[in-house]
């Protein structure tokens, strides 16, 4: 609605005069909400001006062409308005009001304004629209458009009564939650995390069942009971996830992740919901802890989760949480780093710190006896001195790959110096320890069948724990026996 400046028509007082003194003037002027009687004979007349140049179209015709619009609203006659109309819009007068509808009419208005003359157009005799207004000190009014035909006008348009309701409060609201909603959609959406949100009403209702029949301890029924925790498992419902959680697992869409929900969650993934599930049971709707789970592609991915239950679902959980942090880079470094604190880097055995805890554990706790073989890798200071600390390191390396290879994993392999190394063979006697000293014996000659550049030559003794023995006196035993064949060994130290 956007009609030009032109008041009452002086040639008609008589109607003028008839509406204010009767009854309809009267509910007219006193009408708690916004009407206009408008004059829409002057667009009639455009109309079919455009009919007959070829216009089917009015909404084609009128598209991106603000100009034509404006020519059809300057053909508007406003004829009355109410008092409800001047305050709305903040006039003291129809003529006030008249001289400034550049100020009410602006801006989007000319958009809408082209649905109203469409309906006109098609033939209806009533039209709606939501439009934007302006008061006269440029306040935003949003504005609930309807109009109609009053009968006898229907070919000429001549009285055209619009009402304006002012909706700015409704619009104003919705806007409002429009934009918290996308606010919230962005946040969900856009977060570093992965973001689930779950339904676990079906798993309530299971709990709820197992206390109505006296169950009272939830993990003990859990572990004679362990089909619960899967069948609970099967109950969750993925309401939604974020896009993070997509590139995260490696899903091309949300059904994609559901479908697969098994090769996310596998059987280790069970002992961590089991305690989800009784931290449930006893009240707590919100907890974390550390998962794993896995990529659809199959790569294990360490996670911090965080499950909480949504404010005012907490009767039902119909709507729960779920954030999930990677930490898998972290969780790499913590074991790097754990390695390193027990290993030597160049030849991968136990380091020294290891060996000696090693060490002081079989004296507490056994088994015995306990073999100990000391080995000295010789010639290290010649081969660096020579080659170079390059070919000392890779020196090194070979003799800690041999005595990985020969000794059980489960047996501590370390190196103890610069060029010693020790192996602890718990719950070993003297025969075996003999039988893997010369097995390392054997592994260091086939060894050197594939280096021509330097000869790994070891010299090792062993000794065995005899009752009652303190460890440290067959660790001296072991390192005498070495030193004994590394005299008898044609290469220094």
């Amino acid at each position: 609605m956007k009609p030009n400046k032109s008041s009452v028509s002086p040639l008609e007082p008589r109607l003028a005069a008839r509406d204010e003194r009767g009854e309809d003037g009267a509910m007219f002027e006193l009408a708690p909400i916004s009407l206009w009687l408008e004059d829409f004979s002057g667009v009639r007349a455009l109309f079919e001006r455009w009919r007959a140049e070829g216009v089917t179209s009015l909404r084609d015709h009128l598209r991106g062409r603000p100009d034509r619009v404006k020519e059809c609203s300057a053909r508007i006659k406003v004829l009355k308005v109410n008092q409800r109309t001047l305050s709305l819009f903040e006039a003291t007068s129809l003529p006030h009001l008249v001289a400034n509808l550049d100020k009410v009419f602006r801006d989007d208005m000319l958009v809408t304004h082209v649905e109203e003359l469409s309906q006109l157009w098609d033939g209806h005799t009533s039209f709606a629209s939501q439009a934007v207004n302006y008061t006269l000190s440029g306040q935003r009014l949003d504005i609930q458009l309807k109009g109609v035909v009053l009968p006898g006008h229907e070919e000429s348009l001549g009285r055209v009564l619009l009402s304006a309701e002012d909706v700015t409060a409704r619009e104003t609201a919705r806007r409002q939650a429009a934009n918290a909603e996308r606010y919230a959609t962005g946040l969900f959406q856009h977060s570093p995390v992965s973001l689930w949100v779950e339904d676990f009403s079906t798993i309530k209702q299971l709990m709820d069942d197992l206390r109505s029949r006296g169950i009272e301890d939830f993990r003990v029924f859990t572990d004679v009971h362990p089909e619960f925790v899967e069948r609970c498992l099967s109950e969750i419902r993925v309401i939604e996830v974020n896009r993070h959680t997509l590139e995260m697992f490696g899903a091309a869409s949300t059904a994609e992740l559901v479908e697969n929900t098994a090769e996310i969650f596998r059987s280790e993934m069970h002992r961590h919901f089991r305690e989800q599930l009784i931290e449930l049971w006893n009240g707590r709707l919100f907890h974390t802890r550390e998962v794993v789970n896995y990529t659809l592609s199959g790569e294990m991915l360490h996670v911090h989760l965080q499950f909480s239950v949504l404010p005012g679902h907490e009767g039902d959980w119909s709507l729960v949480q779920v954030a999930l942090t990677d930490i898998t880079a972290r969780k790499k470094a913590e074991a790097y780093l754990e390695y390193l604190g027990r290993h030597d880097v160049l030849t991968k055995l136990h380091n020294r710190t290891f060996y000696v805890d090693e060490l002081n554990r079989l004296e507490r706790r056994g088994p015995f006896p306990v073999t100990v073989i000391s080995i000295h890798l010789n010639g290290l200071r010649r081969v660096n001195e020579q080659l170079g600390q390059a070919a000392g390191d890779m020196l090194l390396r070979r003799a800690g790959e041999i005595i990985a290879k020969a000794v059980d994993p489960q047996h501590c392999a370390a190196r103890v110096a610069g060029n010693e190394f020790v192996v602890l063979l718990p719950g070993t006697d003297a025969e075996v320890g003999h039988s893997v000293m010369e097995n390392i014996r054997e592994l260091a000659a086939l060894n050197n069948q594939f280096y021509s550049a330097s000869t790994l030559s070891l010299s090792l003794g062993h000794a065995t724990s005899s009752p009652g023995e303190r460890l440290e006196a067959v660790v001296r035993r072991a390192e005498a026996a070495r030193a004994e064949e590394r005299r008898s060994a044609t290469h220094g130290a």
